[in-house]
C-alpha cells in the first residue's frame, strides 16, 4: 500500500507562484509513476502533469504547459509542482497520484494511489 500526503497549498495573486509537495510512503518511491490532477468546483478531475518513475520524462496538459513543471526527489520520496504564472482558472483542489505501471498516464482511472488534496486559491 502506498501513502500519499500533499502539501504547500495556498492562496495568491494571479501571476503568482506555489510549489506544491507530495510525500509517499509504504513502497519504493522509484517503483512508481505519479502524476498531477486537479478539481475545481462543479467540474471534473482534470489531468495536470504526469512524471516517469525516474523522473526523465514529463508531460502536461496544454493549459498548464509553459508554466508548471513537475519533478521528482526520489531519495525523499516526494513529488514537486512548481507552478508560475499563475490564473484564477488555476484555482482548484490539486492531487497527487502514483501507479506502479511503467508507463506514464493522462488517465485518473490508471492511478492506483491518491492523496487527500491541496487547495490552490488564485486571485485576480
Amino acid at each position: 500500500q502506498v501513502q500519499l500526503v500533499e502539501s504547500g497549498g495556498g492562496s495568491v495573486q494571479a501571476g503568482g507562484s506555489l510549489r506544491i509537495s507530495c510525500t509517499a510512503s509504504g513502497r519504493t518511491f522509484d517503483s512508481l509513476t505519479a502524476g498531477w490532477f486537479r478539481q475545481a468546483p462543479g467540474n471534473a478531475r482534470e489531468f495536470v502533469a504526469t512524471i516517469t518513475r525516474s523522473g526523465a520524462n514529463t508531460y502536461y496538459a496544454d493549459s498548464v504547459k509553459g508554466r508548471f513543471t513537475a519533478s521528482r526527489d526520489n531519495a525523499k520520496n516526494t513529488l514537486y509542482l512548481q507552478m508560475n504564472s499563475l490564473k484564477p482558472e488555476d484555482t482548484a483542489v490539486y492531487y497527487c497520484a502514483a501507479d506502479r505501471s511503467w508507463s506514464a498516464s493522462l488517465k485518473s482511472g490508471d492511478y492506483d494511489y491518491w492523496g487527500q488534496g491541496t487547495q490552490v486559491t488564485v486571485s485576480s
